[in-house]
């Protein structure tokens, strides 16, 4: 269908003497406006929704490993040889390279358990090219190398401050992988296995621009780190035996308390979740004790006990839930105890202060739920999955296949749910779909193929 631009600015035709009554065009009004009903009602994507393609971003040379999309850019990175290729482009109509950086492949050692991928994250002024747990820091403008660490940096919410890992082993506890020794390992931050648990493990708060440290910390034992959202954010160190936060720009300790036991239980891991850090206690391979702190004062909220699911333990994002898929229980974070049971078979995530349910077996999604007490809020039934998206606050952006390897793009708007509106179709196959509030970028035959939405 061809859409016309109406000239809003051209001057009004001149007046007549006498118009007739507008009675005289009661008529003829109707039937134009039935006419136009007939005809655009079937084909319009939805009211004030704009889908329009920019184009796509050609393949790279070698076998292309990761896509990310951020913001108004595109970023890829390729492999070739021993030789890592990121490229970031601008989401425009076309596309437009803006840089090209390549890096040497990390070479890993005969002892080193590879772990982590090639990927491109942008944070700040700054994008960190991950390898494995090597991480090169280049210029988000230029592309230029910022600087390099051997291990992960996980940058905080702020875009200012990353954090660097790193723990002390104590010498002769290296696991020998040619013996196959059972028994518990413990991985460095560069990925070598040991047999015991460090003796301490540091974190430094480094600038992002710059690689310089601004701050550090040193705990006893191995630990779990989490960060928070917010500016300042926050980091939280959970260890066997003690809970604290620390403000993310400065290392300053904010909050502490003790982990006591719960009877013979000590704290064995956690994930943050809901505002809460949530910590299992005792081995997770049977049913134990769990705990919810907040994760601003470190108060605790609750204490329950969980059953342990070892075989296909529901994937939950980071809603608060518990059980296996056939009772699966989305928990209230205020108290811990179960809200309401979702479907049975499901995957659970949340979406914009709902909960998204999915199939599975298939990933499809199934009905956007109410968070507190499970009621549908949109029927999603025909859709064949919702794209992955960059954060929070984000819409749902839903596909599902049509004849001739087509795909027909979805949104359902963050806010109250009303029903999903549909976006657009490709002109070709496509996969690997992603999206965010403006952009849809796939995988199709031309490459990175990129769509602009508004609503």
């Amino acid at each position: 269908m061809a859409l016309i631009e109406l000239d809003l600015a051209a001057p009004p035709d001149p007046r007549l003497d006498s118009r007739p009554p507008v009675r005289h065009y009661r008529f003829a009004g109707l039937i134009l406006a039935a006419v136009l009903l007939v005809t655009l009602g079937g084909a319009a994507p939805g009211p004030h929704t704009l889908w329009r393609y920019l184009g796509a971003v050609p393949p790279p040379v070698g076998a292309e490993t990761q896509s990310q999309l951020a913001g108004d850019r595109v970023y890829t990175v390729a492999s070739a040889g021993g030789v890592r290729i990121a490229t970031a482009w601008q989401a425009e109509s076309p596309p437009r390279k803006l840089w090209t950086v390549r890096l040497a492949a990390r070479v890993a050692g005969p002892d080193t358990v590879g772990y982590g991928g090639v990927e491109a994250r942008p944070a700040g002024d700054v994008v960190l090219l991950s390898d494995g747990p090597q991480t090169t820091v280049v210029d988000a403008r230029t592309g230029a190398v910022r600087w390099t660490s051997p291990v992960g940096v996980t940058p905080l919410g702020s875009g200012r401050i990353g954090l660097v890992q790193n723990q002390a082993f104590r010498p002769g506890t290296a696991y020998d992988q040619d013996s196959g020794a059972p028994g518990m390992l413990y991985f460095s931050s560069t990925g070598e296995p040991h047999t015991e648990p460090p003796i301490r493990t540091e974190i430094d708060g480094v600038d992002l621009y710059t690689g310089r440290t601004v701050w550090t910390a040193s705990v006893p034992g191995a630990i779990n780190v989490f960060t928070t959202r917010g500016d300042p954010p926050a980091v939280l160190l959970l260890a066997s035996d003690r809970l604290e936060r620390l403000n993310g720009e400065t290392g300053v300790v904010e909050h502490s308390r003790p982990l006591p036991k719960i009877g013979a239980d000590r704290p064995a891991g956690g994930r943050l979740t809901d505002g809460l850090l949530v910590v299992r206690y005792g081995d997770y391979a049977v049913d134990g004790p769990a705990a919810g702190y907040a994760a601003d004062s470190l108060d605790l909220r609750w204490q329950r006990r969980v059953a342990a699911v070892l075989l296909d333990p529901p994937n939950c994002g980071d809603l608060l839930c518990a059980g296996p898929r056939s009772a699966l229980d989305v928990l209230d974070p205020a108290t811990g105890r179960a809200a309401w049971r979702a479907s049975e078979n499901v995957d659970l995530g949340e979406q914009s202060g709902y909960v998204l349910e999915r199939d599975a077996g298939t990933g499809a999604p199934l009905r956007l739920a109410d968070r507190a007490t499970g009621a549908t809020r949109a029927d999603l039934t025909g859709w064949a999955a919702a794209l992955p998206t960059g954060g929070d606050g984000q819409p749902l952006v839903l596909r599902r296949g049509l004849a001739a390897g087509k795909s027909e793009f979805g949104v359902l708007l963050a806010g109250p749910p009303d029903r999903v509106r549909r976006l657009g179709v490709s002109a070709g196959p496509v996969s690997d779909c992603t999206a965010d509030q403006r952009y849809v970028v796939c995988r199709g035959n031309d490459g990175l193929e990129i769509w602009a939405y508004s609503s």
